[in-house]
């Protein structure tokens, strides 16, 4: 797709674009290693003029697909709005040309109840090794909560146009589950703290057997971008604070029950992909533990982390992709897979048909990932019961 775009555009980038913008997409594309160092320097010294510069390297980089196209463009939206600007080459205006060649392949689908006599079935399995969460019956004094917290405005960062659906097919999708959702919008990384913490604190989750944390902003590998993120000025969630809020010591009212954490962000920079970019180290310590680190204690050890699973949009360091007019294509997707399957699979293997669902050619822009998964049993969410 980028390549078709970056053609359609070529004559008016040959007589709009800087010597400025030239030099400095030559360098991005020599770091990427899209061109190397003679081909850049011919670019240079083969040609006098700003207009024969221009004609040389956008020959070159159409000749090289529509990845290279790609990393071309993305400097030119990024570093030379004016420039975008002229060319019709903003992030939105791209999405919408190429969410125009992306058909889905699958009708809309409503949620799908389970039957009694399946529910019935899965709850015997208690009995047995392959137990499952126990869930409560919606007619009794379940309480369930779910918690969404999208940003869509930021005060240096892009507003994520499209985001309102996914909002909307979250939460609609989420009280047809049985949850009563809380949605926050626009918030910095203290606010987002500040309402995982209550919602941590929230009574109702004695009587639940489960929840979902919804985060939908920008993002870094780092974390999760707060409203007033810039790169003077990190705002920035990290992950691990979702987990602290939620977990055994903070939330022990959600203790040996499901916590199910869902993120549509962007993990990193990485390019690969035409749709509109939701983007603004960990270390691992192994210890060894023999049978002499261990006491015997007379009260109850219960685990800090458990019970959590985390599905991310995409994988460490890449982009996660987003339409203006559709939303998210995570959020699409897990929406849809949850409808069809969730009457009859557990959570982890949803998930799995989602990982499964971009595979598919339309959808090969971005591989989900399930993370930091504790869960010790089976989790379904047996809609309708």
């Amino acid at each position: 797709m980028a390549d078709k775009i970056l053609r359609q555009k070529s004559h008016t980038f040959i007589l709009s674009v800087s010597k400025i913008t030239l030099y400095g997409l030559l360098d991005q594309l020599f770091a990427k290693e899209v061109l190397n160092l003679e081909e850049r320097n011919l670019v240079i010294g083969g040609n006098t003029t700003s207009m024969e510069m221009a004609r040389e390297l956008i020959h070159n980089i159409l000749l090289k697909g529509p990845d290279a196209c790609q990393i071309f463009i993305d400097y030119i939206c990024e570093q030379d709005t004016s420039l975008a600007k002229t060319l019709g080459l903003s992030l939105a205006s791209l999405m919408v040309q190429v969410t125009d060649d992306i058909k889905s392949c699958e009708p809309e689908t409503t949620l799908k109840l389970c039957s009694l006599d399946f529910v019935q079935e899965m709850q015997q399995q208690k009995v047995s090794e392959c137990c499952i969460y126990p869930i409560k019956e919606k007619s009794g004094q379940r309480t369930r909560l779910a918690l969404i917290i999208c940003n869509m405005e930021f005060e240096h960062l892009p507003k994520r146009t499209g985001a309102d659906i996914d909002v909307k097919g979250m939460r609609k999708l989420l009280q047809d589950l049985g949850y009563s959702v809380e949605v926050k919008e626009n918030l910095t990384s203290s606010d987002m703290v500040m309402e995982l913490k209550a919602f941590a604190a929230r009574p109702e989750h004695v009587s639940s057997d489960s929840t979902f944390v919804v985060f939908m902003s920008h993002g870094l590998r780092e974390g999760i971008c707060g409203k007033r993120h810039s790169e003077t000025s990190p705002d920035i969630l990290d992950v691990d604070q979702i987990f602290r809020s939620l977990n055994t010591p903070n939330c022990p009212n959600l203790r040996d029950k499901p916590k199910v954490i869902i993120i549509q962000a962007c993990r990193g920079g990485r390019e690969g992909a035409t749709w509109v970019k939701d983007s603004a180290e960990e270390d691992s310590g192994n210890s060894r533990l023999t049978l002499e680190d261990f006491e015997e204690d007379a009260i109850r050890k219960v685990h800090e982390e458990k019970d959590f699973i985390a599905f991310c949009s995409s994988t460490p360091n890449h982009y996660s992709w987003r339409s203006p007019e559709k939303g998210s294509l995570f959020i699409t997707k897990l929406i849809e897979k949850l409808k069809e399957y969730a009457c009859s699979y557990h959570l982890e293997d949803i998930f799995r048909e989602v990982r499964f669902s971009f595979e598919l050619p339309a959808t090969r822009l971005q591989m989900p990932t399930t993370e930091r998964v504790t869960l010790t049993k089976p989790f379904y969410l047996f809609p309708g019961y």
